[in-house]
């Protein structure tokens, strides 16, 4: 599926074919939240970094996290400098993939049939997690990966 994004003020747009295209997921984790801030969470698509096209790069700027233990995330997260829309996630541990925030999607993004909540030990209590029945919730990281949540659900673009 063809994924169009922006940020807020039009800087930045960028198009991206994604193959888990449904935003299923949603982190709680002090990074997602203090970046994206979406909910208290962020949503994370994703997509081939192959076919990642962005106008307006001059407007793009990168953050990597610093984590607990005092290094620094391999993570790079892109955003807006002008508006600090939050916009993709990038890490070379994983070099064909680019996630973008389902947040800055502008393309209508199918409803998933269930939701995993994740890193929900991190989740402040100001956060309602609106965790319904079918939902999967883990303190740290789920034992699915994007692809496979879409290949069990039958969801793949």
């Amino acid at each position: 599926m063809l994924l169009e994004g922006s940020c807020h003020c039009g800087a930045v747009s960028y198009t991206v074919t994604a193959h888990e295209p449904v935003p299923y997921m949603r982190c709680y984790c002090s990074i997602c939240r203090k970046t994206a801030g979406t909910g208290g969470y962020a949503i994370n698509l994703g997509a081939d970094k192959r076919t990642l096209k962005v106008e307006g790069s001059e407007h793009l700027a990168v953050y990597r996290a610093r984590l607990d233990n005092g290094e620094t995330s391999t993570g790079q997260r892109h955003f807006c400098r002008h508006c600090g829309t939050a916009l993709w996630m990038y890490d070379p541990t994983w070099p064909d993939l680019v996630h973008p925030h389902a947040g800055a999607v502008d393309t209508p993004l199918s409803r998933p049939p269930d939701v995993t909540h994740m890193m929900l030990e991190f989740k402040p209590d100001w956060v309602d997690a609106h965790v319904r029945p079918a939902d999967d919730t883990f303190d740290d990281y789920p034992k699915e990966t994007l692809s496979e949540w879409h290949r069990r659900h039958r969801l793949e673009s």
